[in-house]
Formats: structure tokens, C-alpha cells, sequence
């Protein structure tokens, strides 16, 4: 890994991708041990780190938080792992981890993820943090593929507003950035493939149109370890949205 190179790139564009970040023998493990995790671990979470389009209905499993926290194999992927080390590359220096997140665009879930800056929620100074995505799955614009808006990190934290999505209680409020050809771009990828992002970059995705196919995912939070986190906003935050995920019958 050419770290040099890494840090050019997601300085510029604010985002990186490397594809076959995975082998397809460590994509089978990972995948076994997912299966594994969602049968016997998923049972026995707190309520808030589970999230259904539908609570009635098991399949429509959309997100699942702290992965790491309940089991090893997940915390190994979490710490002191190749995806550290990237987050370690891109954010030049020390890191702290802070979530590890399943997500899942079931077919026929057709909501799309809205365009946001994740250092909107994360609270941050200064604002200075990666998320990682990880494909699980084969990724392209009928089943909701990551689309970015290149450069934006550089535009700093802009004005966000309420929307409906489960898990992205906040959106962008002025959608210019999304809609400029020169700077949009759709992240196609298989599974292994990894995307990075600045959490000042703005990003978002379409609904899952396909009838059959998954869009699943893993997400890596890592903060910078200059950054300082405003821990009251940030949990006022995650309890104003774990009340609404409850009133609403998703968590």
C-alpha cells in the first residue's frame, strides 16, 4: 500500500477506493462469520444497536451497530487491522475507533440514503475522521451504489435538515453539490472492494431497485486522535434518535 499516494488522492478528491482491498478466501470467512454473528450473536443485542425497515419482519434487517463490541472476530477487523491502517494512511497519524456498522438495501427497500456529510453527526473539532466502506456484495446503480461529490471535503461542514430515512436523520439542505456532472461520481464495486471517505465529504445513494439482490456493506468509523469529540451533543443526538427509531417501530 502506497500511503504516500493514498494521502494525495483523498486529499484531493476526499474520498479514495481500492478494489480487491480482500481476497476472495478472506471475503468467505468474513462472510461465515457475518452469517454466524446475525444467527447466534444479534439475538442478544441491546435493542438500540439494531435496526429493521420493519421490526416485524426479521429479513428486513437494515443496520447493525458496535459489531465489534460482541465479537472477536469482528474486533479483530477492527483494531490494529489492514482497515486501521488505512484510516492511519489517509488521516496521517494516530486514530481512535469508534463504530463498526453492518448495513443492509434489501431488495425492494427502494429508500435512498440522502446526501450528508458524516461529520454532521460525529461533532467533532476540528473535523477530522474516516469512514470506510466495505462491499459485501456486488455494487452499481440499480441496487444503490455510493455516489460522491469530489472535492466537497474541502467546503467544510454545511447546513443539514431532518429527513425520513432510517439511520440518517440528517441531509444536506442545499443539494447543489449532488447534482454538478464535473464533480458527481458513482462508485461501482464487488465484493472485497473498499471505499474511504472524509467525513466533511458529501455522499449519498440511491434506493435498492433490484428485485433479488442485496446491497450490503460494512462501515469502519475511525476519528483522527487530534480530533476532540463534543460527547454531550453527540449523545443528546443518539438518544434523540433512538427515541424516534422507537416511536417509529424500527428498533
Amino acid at each position: 500500500m502506497d500511503n504516500q499516494a493514498l494521502q494525495r488522492d483523498f486529499d484531493r478528491d476526499g474520498y479514495i477506493g481500492l478494489p480487491q482491498f480482500w481476497s476472495p478466501l478472506e471475503m468467505a470467512e468474513l462472510q461465515n462469520n457475518l452469517q454466524r454473528f446475525i444467527e447466534t450473536v444479534l439475538p442478544t443485542l441491546p435493542p438500540e444497536r439494531v435496526f429493521y425497515e420493519d421490526k416485524a419482519r426479521p429479513e428486513s434487517l437494515k443496520q447493525i451497530q458496535q459489531l465489534y463490541e460482541y465479537d472477536d472476530y469482528f474486533h479483530k477487523l477492527m483494531f490494529d487491522s489492514p482497515f486501521q491502517a488505512v484510516a492511519e494512511a489517509v488521516l496521517k497519524g494516530p486514530v481512535v475507533a469508534k463504530n463498526m456498522q453492518y448495513f443492509n438495501k434489501a431488495p425492494g427497500h427502494n429508500q435512498p440514503t440522502p446526501p450528508h456529510q458524516d461529520g454532521y453527526y460525529f461533532n467533532l473539532d476540528p473535523c477530522e475522521a474516516v469512514t470506510l466502506w466495505f462491499a459485501l456484495d456486488e455494487v452499481d446503480e440499480e441496487n444503490g451504489c455510493v455516489r460522491y461529490a469530489r472535492g466537497s471535503h474541502r467546503g467544510g461542514l454545511l447546513p443539514h435538515g431532518r429527513t425520513q430515512t432510517l439511520g440518517f436523520s440528517q441531509g444536506l439542505l442545499d443539494r447543489g453539490p449532488c447534482e454538478d456532472p464535473e464533480t458527481m461520481v458513482a462508485c461501482l464495486a464487488q465484493p472485497g472492494d473498499l471505499l474511504a471517505h472524509h467525513a466533511l465529504t458529501i455522499h449519498w445513494a440511491d434506493g435498492n431497485q433490484s428485485a433479488i439482490r442485496d446491497r450490503r456493506a460494512l462501515g469502519f468509523i475511525y476519528y483522527s486522535a487530534a480530533a476532540r469529540e463534543d460527547r454531550v451533543r453527540h449523545e443528546a443526538y443518539q438518544q434523540e434518535l433512538a427515541d424516534s427509531l422507537t416511536r417509529a417501530g424500527k428498533l
